[in-house]
């Protein structure tokens, strides 16, 4: 919703010939995003509900397509890795993620000061691992590949900005091949954040609960 500037950013370096689609999520954004992807070789989707895990959700129900790599538009998500994430999916992982916290990784901390992100994330990725026997260095960040298949196993009902996270539970409690590729996160470029802390912190321990308790 209104990331002209970060579209703008990455639009040139996505790898589109390793791609059938390209599927743009928009929120009704009124900054010009629409009009500056009429002449691209993409489909515009306009989301119904609110909130980014129903903007994947919603896009989700428009792909047939084998595999799927999954970008944010505000310049964090850098295009130049998805030839590694997807050169892991063809070794047989059925998840592969960026990892900011692995050797070589490394997090933008611009409009963080404190490292409350920071924390919180290492934090959560500990409780994940220690719970589910995982072995995460990173659980929440939004860059990865999938196959449709895993997509499908993980039975997703996320609804905010909790998508990925709940993606790395299901996985370790499923069992399903894993893999994390360091990453170095770019710099947020225009735009506004729209993830609070401490909002979605509640919903991570919330999410954490639900699935002690889920089959």
């Amino acid at each position: 919703m209104n990331e002209i500037d970060g579209i703008r950013l990455i639009w040139s370096d996505i790898p589109r010939e390793l791609f059938s689609r390209i599927l743009v999520v928009d929120a009704n954004s009124k900054d010009g995003t629409l009009e500056f992807l009429k002449d691209k070789e993409c489909v515009a989707l306009q989301q119904s509900k609110p909130g980014r895990g129903n903007a994947i959700n919603e896009a989700m129900l428009q792909i047939r397509e084998d595999v799927i790599v999954l970008m944010a538009s505000d310049g964090n998500d850098d295009p130049r890795y998805v030839p590694s994430l997807l050169e892991k999916i063809s070794e047989g992982y059925e998840i592969v993620s960026g990892s900011r916290f692995a050797d070589g990784g490394e997090t933008d901390d611009s409009d963080d000061r404190l490292g409350i992100r920071r924390l919180g994330n290492r934090f959560f990725t500990f409780l994940v691992n220690l719970l589910w026997s995982a072995n995460y260095t990173d659980s929440t960040y939004g860059m990865r590949a999938f196959t449709r298949e895993a997509w499908t196993k993980l039975n997703m009902n996320a609804t905010r900005n909790e998508t990925e996270f709940l993606m790395s539970i299901r996985s370790a409690k499923l069992g399903l091949k894993v893999c994390q590729i360091p990453v170095v996160e770019g710099k947020r470029v225009g735009g506004e954040v729209k993830a609070r802390s401490l909002s979605t912190g509640i919903s991570f321990v919330k999410i954490i609960i639900r699935e002690l308790f889920r089959p």
